[in-house]
C-alpha cells in the first residue's frame, strides 16, 4: 500500500459534481507518420504495452470506514486497458470548435473511483484527417511535473521506436491490507501528526508577520482575498468549456530578448492583456490589477525539515497581473517587475509548508464544506481569493510522437473551483507555445474570445520589437 499525502487526498475531499479535480491534456496528432496508417486497435495495444511499465497508471484507491487517516493506493489486479482507452467521433464538420465542444463535455464528467483514476479518449472524425487524444487524470495522483512525466513515458522521440516488452509488468503499489491500513493510519493520526504540528507551528508563525512587513514596504505578494471581483469569480456548474491557441515560441523568445525579460514574464503579460481585452469588451474591467495564482513545483526541494511524501509536490505563488495597463510594452515591463517581487517573497517561505499543513486535511469535514460552499453559492459573499490560475510548464524543444503519430500540439488544462472559474495553462514543446483555457460556460460563455486575444497580444508585442 501507498498512503496518499494530505495534499493528494485533499483533491479527493474537495471534489464535488461541479468542482471536478482532474487535469486534462489534449494532443492533436498527425497520423501521416504512423507506419501502416492509423488503427485504433493497434494504438490501444501499444498504449497497453507502455502502461505495463507505468505502475502509477495501474493503481487505484482503497479505504476503510475504520481508517482515520488518508486513503491508500493499491495495485489494480483486474486492470483492463479497455476500461481506460476509448474512441469517439467528433460531430461534423470536425473542426476546432467541434473538438473543443466534445472535449469540454468529456472534461465535465467524473472519473470512476473504483478503478485507476485516468482515461484516454481517442477522438476521430477531424476534417483535416488528424486525430486527437484527450487524457484525463485525477489531481490526487498527479501534479504538473508528474503529468509531464506520464506524457514522456507514453510518447517517443521517433515514429518507429519499438514497443516496450508487454511482459515487463511493474508492480509497486501492492495489494489491500485493511488491518495494516487502519493501524498505521491510527499511528499517523495520534503520534505522527502531533509531532508534525509541533514542528510546523514555529515555522508558520513567522509567515504572516513577514508578509505584513513586506506589504508595508511594497515588496510582498498580494494577500489572498484581495482580488477585484470579475465575471471569473462566480459559482460553477458541472459544465466545462475549453479554448486553445498555439503561438510561436520563437516569437515569444524574440520578445523576451528584445525587452530583457523572462518567458514567464511574457506569458503573464499576455494573460494580463488577454483578460483585459475580454473584461473590457464585457464592461467588467476593474481599475486595479487582477491577481493570479501560479502553481510552483517543489520537486527537489529540501524535505529534511517538514518531510511530506506523496505525488503532489506543489505550492502556490500569488502575483498581480498588469491588466490595468493599456500599453503592451508597459504591461510587459510591469509583469516582469511584479513577477520578480512575488518570486522574492515566495522564496522566503518554506516550500513544503503548504504540503505539510495539508496533512491535517479532515476528509469528511472538507467534503461537506465543499458541497455546502457550492450549493449555497457562498463564493459570491466574500472577495475572491484570486482571479485566475496561470501555469507555465516548459516541455522539450523537439518533436514527440504518440504511438507513431507526430504530436502537432499538446494543450494542458487544469481544474477550476467555485469562485475561481478560469484556468489558463501554457505548455511549450517543439517550437510552439500551446495555451489551454478551461472555464465554466455559465460564467464565461465565450471563452474562445480569450484564446483569440492571446494571438493579438503576441502580435502587438512583436510589432513593438521593431519600434
Amino acid at each position: 500500500m501507498q498512503r496518499l499525502s494530505g495534499l493528494d487526498a485533499s483533491f479527493l475531499y474537495m471534489e464535488t459534481r461541479s468542482q471536478l479535480m482532474h487535469v486534462v491534456g489534449i494532443m492533436e496528432l498527425d497520423t501521416s507518420t504512423m507506419s501502416g496508417g492509423y488503427s485504433f486497435v493497434r494504438m490501444r495495444t501499444q498504449i497497453a504495452h507502455r502502461v505495463a511499465g507505468m505502475p502509477m497508471l495501474r493503481r487505484k484507491l482503497d479505504n476503510s470506514a475504520l481508517n482515520i487517516d488518508h486513503p491508500v493506493w493499491i495495485e489494480d489486479d483486474d486492470f483492463d486497458i479497455e476500461r481506460h482507452v476509448h474512441r469517439v467521433a467528433m460531430p461534423a464538420p470536425g473542426g476546432k470548435a467541434e473538438l473543443a465542444e466534445l472535449c469540454g463535455h468529456l472534461a465535465g464528467q467524473t472519473l470512476d473511483r473504483g478503478k485507476p483514476l485516468w482515461e484516454l479518449w481517442i477522438i476521430e472524425g477531424s476534417a483535416d484527417g488528424r486525430i486527437a487524444a484527450m487524457l484525463r487524470m485525477h489531481h490526487a495522483g498527479v501534479d504538473g511535473v508528474t503529468t509531464a512525466d506520464v506524457l514522456a513515458q507514453l510518447c517517443t522521440l521517433s515514429p518507429d521506436e519499438p514497443d516496450p516488452d508487454p511482459d515487463r509488468l511493474m508492480q509497486t503499489a501492492g495489494g489491500s491490507n485493511r488491518t495494516a491500513m487502519v493501524l498505521r493510519g491510527a499511528v499517523n493520526y495520534f503520534v505522527q501528526r502531533p509531532i508534525s504540528m509541533a514542528k510546523l507551528l514555529p515555522t508558520t508563525a513567522a509567515v504572516p508577520f513577514e508578509w505584513l512587513r513586506r506589504s508595508r514596504s511594497k515588496t510582498s505578494m498580494p494577500v489572498p482575498f484581495a482580488a477585484p471581483r470579475t465575471v471569473f469569480n462566480g459559482p460553477i456548474s458541472p459544465h466545462r468549456a475549453i479554448a486553445t491557441t498555439q503561438l510561436s515560441l520563437a516569437d515569444v523568445k524574440r520578445v523576451k530578448n528584445r525587452f530583457g525579460v523572462k518567458i514567464n514574464d511574457v506569458v503573464l503579460a499576455m494573460v494580463g492583456g488577454a483578460l483585459r481585452d475580454y473584461l473590457e469588451s464585457h464592461q467588467d474591467l476593474p481599475d486595479r490589477p487582477l491577481v493570479a495564482l501560479v502553481p510552483v513545483s517543489v520537486h527537489g526541494a529540501d524535505e529534511s525539515g517538514l518531510v511530506v511524501n506523496g505525488t503532489n509536490k506543489v505550492t502556490g505563488m500569488f502575483t498581480e497581473l498588469p491588466s490595468d495597463i493599456a500599453d503592451p510594452v508597459e504591461r510587459l515591463e510591469k509583469a516582469g517587475e511584479l513577477s520578480r517581487r512575488a518570486k522574492e517573497h515566495h522564496a522566503d517561505i518554506d516550500p513544503n509548508i503548504l504540503r505539510a499543513w495539508a496533512q491535517f486535511a479532515p476528509g469528511m469535514t472538507l467534503s461537506t464544506l465543499m458541497k455546502f460552499y457550492g450549493d449555497r453559492k457562498l463564493s459570491m459573499n466574500h472577495p475572491p481569493v484570486y482571479n485566475v490560475t496561470v501555469s507555465n510548464v516548459a516541455g522539450p524543444d523537439f518533436p514527440l510522437y504518440f504511438c507513431g503519430a507526430r504530436i502537432a500540439a499538446i494543450y494542458p488544462l487544469g481544474p477550476i473551483f467555485h469562485g475561481l472559474a478560469l484556468n489558463i495553462t501554457v505548455f511549450s514543446v517543439d517550437g510552439h507555445l500551446n495555451v489551454g483555457i478551461l472555464t465554466c460556460p455559465d460564467e464565461v460563455p465565450d471563452v474562445e474570445e480569450i484564446a483569440a486575444a492571446f494571438d493579438r497580444q503576441l502580435k502587438e508585442l512583436i510589432e513593438a520589437c521593431d519600434d
